[in-house]
């Protein structure tokens, strides 16, 4: 059944209103009364109105946060042409989320990383494609002579391990500026990737 726009808008406040009290609060004490307050509802009945349960809210928070991600992250890969610089540009724009998305990145490692709840496992295949697009991409680049010889899947399991630890200091640490953490790191990458003179 198609929901109205006034369940649609009703939805996305209370998602956002839960990612807020996630972030600043911590998962532990994202209760129903928090998130009503938060969305500046008065009662928990219209959460359960709209959500099967926690679970179903913690769903939408996590496709919020992969939605947010993907509209700011998927122009700016595909702005550029050339392997090193769309490389560059994925690594930019996902550890530049934690200036532009801080809130909605912290929601999500509380929900993902601290309690390993992925809800349906959402994040873990949104991930998996991800990083077969990405082992393809650095492969095309390899044949291209444009990137050097290397295993692309090591390659794109060190870059999203390294784009992880910098987003989780980055959302943490005020004194870390995350747009400087993301050039240096793609520079590194950028190194990284260059054929063998």
């Amino acid at each position: 059944m198609a929901r109205t726009v006034t369940e649609t808008a009703r939805r996305g406040q209370i998602v956002q209103a839960a990612i807020e009290v996630i972030a600043t609060e911590g998962y532990a004490k994202a209760s129903y009364a928090r998130i009503a307050k938060q969305a500046g509802l008065s009662s928990t009945g219209m959460i359960s109105y709209h959500f099967a349960g926690k679970g179903d809210l913690l769903r939408e928070v996590v496709g919020e946060v992969l939605r947010l991600s993907g509209e700011y992250i998927v122009p700016r890969v595909e702005a550029q042409s050339g392997g090193r610089a769309r490389l560059r540009a994925f690594i930019e724009a996902n550890v530049g989320l934690a200036a532009v998305y801080p809130q909605q990145l912290l929601a999500l490692m509380e929900v993902l990383n601290v309690l390993g709840e992925d809800p349906q496992g959402q994040f873990a295949e949104t991930r998996s494609e991800l990083m077969e697009a990405q082992v393809r991409a650095v492969q095309a680049a390899q044949e291209t002579g444009e990137f050097g010889q290397f295993d692309a899947r090591v390659l794109v399991t060190a870059i999203r391990g390294a784009v992880d630890a910098v987003l989780s200091r980055a959302v943490k640490d005020p004194a870390l500026d995350p747009l400087a953490a993301a050039r240096e790191l793609a520079e590194l990458f950028d190194r990284a990737v260059r054929p063998a003179n």
